[in-house]
């Protein structure tokens, strides 16, 4: 269902940007002196989007005009916000598993994150962990956070996290290789009060 969606507002992204890339570009060819078609709403170089008439219709209601601007930039807004919904890297809600049979398994990708981050989480110097699978069913990526304790040591919990929860991780998954990014940082500690 999640692909199917996915799919569905590719599409509509794509004919929503043909649509305005095509009539943007006919109206500039038109500004610029090409032939126009009799049905189009430009006529020559210098025909208007609006005439005199059109913009002074509604002068005498002074609602008019502001509902105009405001429903434009409602329309923005929502569409800026559907273009970085669209963008974002979605989280994976399916992982595919290599069982050997040449069938595989479907497992769930928060209980693969959260195996991940239950794991991390147990490590010495680990304060916090967050886990989120990215990419796709078969090739999927792993963006992990971790906050680590004031007196942790970086580079030993780096290399536990690669060595042995990333390790674990592959291995329950079937696979050879597990694109991972890994930020690190560090929790600061607040200083005590002495009396």
């Amino acid at each position: 269902m999640n692909e199917v969606l996915r799919i569905v507002n590719r599409v509509l992204l794509g004919l929503i940007g043909l649509v305005l890339l095509v009539v943007g570009g006919s109206v500039l060819a038109v500004g610029l002196g090409a032939p126009s078609p009799g049905w189009w709403i430009h006529q020559g170089r210098d025909d208007v989007l609006l005439t005199v008439a059109e913009r002074t219709r509604w002068h005498d209601q002074g609602w008019w005009w502001p509902v105009v601007f405001a429903v434009l930039a409602v329309l923005l807004v929502l569409a800026l916000w559907w273009l970085t919904r669209s963008v974002q890297r979605h989280r994976l809600a399916v992982v595919n598993v290599d069982t050997g049979d040449d069938e595989g398994a479907a497992l769930r990708a928060r209980a693969l994150e959260d195996s991940v981050a239950a794991e991390a989480g147990g490590l010495d110097g680990v304060d916090r962990v967050r886990v989120r699978l990215t990419g796709r069913r078969r090739t999927p990526r792993m963006r992990m956070g971790v906050r680590l304790e004031p007196d942790a040591d970086p580079g030993r919990t780096l290399d536990r996290l690669t060595s042995e929860t990333l390790a674990h991780a592959r291995a329950s998954v079937g696979m050879t290789s597990l694109p991972s990014e890994i930020r690190m940082r560090a929790v600061k500690s607040r200083p005590e009060r002495v009396s």
